[in-house]
């Protein structure tokens, strides 16, 4: 078995080429309702926080969809000016000779409906209240997420996206673009997911949620109205799932049984430099992120299973779908292992449809879709040029 790839710094495997896309600026996109969602219930009116990058060409078919994992948001590459924040989420792969070319490419990047870096969700105000929604915010699923993203798509005066490209959750949304919108896309590129969740992904999902709504300070998801915030609880669910993007290789690595101290204080406070770490990773999470958006993104994971609808036959529910897929997995993911990109690779060669797969050695474990890690961005960047060949 071949060695695991270390994790590169940056500059390793990017062309003395690329550059980023520099400053950037975020836009608030209105859009009047009703808005009629899979739970039966609706909204009124949503706003959906967007960025782009690159050029839309004149036949408007160089467009790029990024969609974003479960805490991700609309800030996918570049910086803001006069800002300490650090550039966007997927900063390494998008931007001027990066694998996603600006120069080549309109690349199209959104917070999700009921996500809380803009979008309508638990923190805006309902138009029909005056008060932010909090919980009352109405439950959304990846078909939601890709419905309002197709009218995103209209309003930008975009038919057919070049790729609609996700990791994780994206990947899914991914996914169900091609099912639910087949003539809308060209291209899918699928990485690090499943076609739907594990009974195990969805027990830990459903343990983080518990340790939020167990907080005190949770108050039954109304502390902003009690002035409180859950952020005991908060911290918890995010060191936990912080674990499962993680693998045992990796962690090894990075932290193995160092202490912070010469010798054990024989407490129950953190002393080994991985506990220190995730208590890092649960603090840093709590200044970003807000409890009861976290509530419904992880439940719209766990509903996440479009084969449902064709007597659980995957190969049967990709048959519509038109697109070119190329999906990606990492050989250390055991959150989303690559025995589940196999599952949807084979339901799409049994439909007939056209499938690239790779599984790359990584001991990033799932963030390593996060990640420039030489030969995942070389397959990356072939893949697209491929893509970009076909917007000419």
């Amino acid at each position: 078995m071949a060695a695991a790839e270390p994790i590169p710094q940056p500059d390793d495997s990017l062309p003395p080429t690329a550059k980023s896309v520099g400053a950037v600026k975020s836009e608030l996109m209105h859009f009047n309702g009703p808005l009629r969602l899979t739970s039966g219930t609706g909204l009124p009116e949503y706003d959906l926080m967007v960025e782009t990058y690159g050029q839309l060409n004149p036949q408007k078919t160089n467009a790029i969809l990024i969609c974003h994992a479960l805490t991700g948001n609309h800030h996918a590459a570049g910086y803001y000016q006069d800002s300490t924040e650090r550039p966007g989420w997927w900063d390494e792969f998008i931007g001027p000779g990066k694998p996603i070319d600006t120069d080549q490419f309109f690349v199209v990047s959104l917070n999700n409906l009921g996500g809380c870096s803009g979008s309508s969700g638990p923190l805006s105000i309902n138009p029909l209240t005056g008060k932010a929604y909090g919980p009352t915010f109405p439950m959304v699923t990846v078909t939601d997420w890709v419905n309002t993203q197709a009218q995103l798509a209209d309003r930008l005066g975009i038919e057919c996206w070049a790729a609609v490209i996700g990791g994780s959750l994206g990947g899914m949304q991914t996914l169900e673009w091609s099912i639910r919108y087949p003539d809308r896309l060209k291209h899918a590129v699928i990485i690090a997911s499943a076609p739907k969740l594990s009974p195990q992904n969805i027990a830990f999902n459903e343990v983080a949620r518990q340790c939020i709504l167990r907080d005190p300070e949770f108050k039954e998801g109304h502390y902003l109205e009690h002035q409180a915030y859950p952020k005991d609880g908060l911290t918890q669910a995010r060191m936990l799932g912080h674990i499962t993007y993680l693998s045992n290789a990796g962690m090894n690595t990075k932290f193995g049984r160092r202490t912070s101290t010469q010798y054990l204080d024989y407490r129950l406070s953190p002393e080994f430099e991985v506990e220190r770490y995730l208590h890092h990773q649960g603090e840093r999470f709590c200044g970003r992120f807000d409890a009861n958006t976290y509530l419904l993104m992880t439940k719209a994971l766990d509903y996440f299973d479009p084969a449902a609808q064709f007597q659980n036959d995957l190969s049967a529910c990709v048959e519509q779908a038109k697109a070119n897929f190329l999906v990606l997995a990492f050989s250390s993911d055991w959150r989303f292992s690559p025995d589940r990109s196999v599952e949807l690779v084979d339901a799409l060669i049994t439909a007939g449809k056209g499938v690239t797969y790779a599984c790359i050695e990584s001991d990033a474990g799932h963030d390593a879709f996060l990640l420039p890690i030489p030969r995942y961005v070389n397959l990356l960047s072939s893949y697209l040029k491929v893509v970009s060949k076909d917007i000419l």
